[in-house]
C-alpha cells in the first residue's frame, strides 16, 4: 500500500514511522523548511518538501498511484482541500482528515471528507466516558455504512436491568455486543442477564439510538414513570 501524508508535523511524523514498520510505502510532505529538514534527516527520500495544497507538489509526491491519502496539517481548509482533491481528481478512495477544531467537523461532512478525526472529541468522548449517566457514548460513527457503536449504563429500574439479552426486546438492526460489568467485559449469549450499572455495547442501524437508548435508562427513558 502506497501512503502518502500531508504534514509532517508530530502526528504525521509518528505515523509515517508506524505505518513504515509495518512494511507499507510512506511519503511526507512538508511546507516548513525547518520541520522537513529535521524529518528528512531520519526519513530521507521517504519526505519531499512543498505546500501539500499545490497539485504539483501533490503529484511529484505520487497522489495519482496513492492507495491512501492523510491530511494532518494544522489548517483544517488545508486538509479540507487536499483531501477533496485527492478524492475527485486523482480518483483515491481512502482520504482521512484531520480536524484541529472540532467546530469544523461539520464542514468535513458536509463535503463528505471521512473520516475526519478530531482529538479534541476524541478526548471529549473519553471524558464522557469515565462520567457516570444514562445517555449514550458513541464509540464509533460509520456513515457511509449507516452503522454506529454506542455505550449506554444500565439504569436502576430500566427495563433492561434484570433482563435477559434475548428478552430485551431490541428493534431489528441492533445487537448486544459486549457487557462491561466490575472492570473487565464479556460477550454476552442469548441468555445472559443485564444487570443495573452494567456497560453495554451495541452496534446499531443509523436512526434507531432513541428507541435502543430507551430500554436502558431508568423508568425507560419516561420521566413521569417516577412520579
Amino acid at each position: 500500500m502506497y501512503i502518502l501524508i500531508v504534514g509532517a508535523g508530530k502526528v504525521g511524523w509518528n505515523l509515517a514511522r508506524e505505518l513504515i514498520s509495518r512494511d507499507s510505502e510512506v511519503t511526507l510532505v512538508e511546507s516548513d523548511q525547518r520541520r522537513y529538514a529535521a524529518v528528512e534527516e531520519e526519513l530521507e527520500h521517504g519526505v519531499q518538501y512543498g505546500d501539500g495544497s499545490e497539485l504539483w507538489v501533490l503529484e511529484r509526491a505520487g497522489i495519482e498511484r496513492a492507495d491512501m491519502v492523510i491530511a494532518v496539517t494544522g489548517d483544517d481548509e488545508d486538509n479540507l482541500l487536499i483531501c477533496q482533491v485527492a478524492r475527485e481528481k486523482y480518483g483515491v478512495d481512502r482520504v482521512i482528515a484531520r480536524c484541529n477544531n472540532p467546530r469544523n467537523l461539520q464542514h468535513f461532512g458536509l463535503l463528505d471528507i471521512k473520516p475526519a478525526i478530531s482529538a479534541t472529541d476524541l478526548i471529549l468522548r473519553l471524558i464522557e466516558h469515565e462520567v457516570p449517566k444514562y445517555g449514550p457514548l458513541h464509540l464509533l460513527d460509520l456513515p457511509q455504512e449507516r452503522l454506529e457503536i454506542i455505550e449506554l449504563e444500565v439504569g436502576e429500574g430500566s427495563p433492561a436491568a434484570g433482563s435477559q439479552v434475548k428478552e430485551l426486546g431490541l428493534p431489528d438492526g441492533s445487537l448486544v455486543i459486549s457487557i462491561l460489568r466490575d472492570g473487565t467485559g464479556f460477550v454476552p449469549l442469548a441468555d445472559s442477564v443485564i444487570e443495573s450499572g452494567d456497560d453495554v455495547l451495541l452496534v446499531l442501524d443509523t436512526g434507531l439510538e432513541d428507541k435502543v437508548t430507551a430500554r436502558f435508562a431508568p423508568n425507560g427513558g419516561d420521566p413521569a414513570a417516577g412520579s
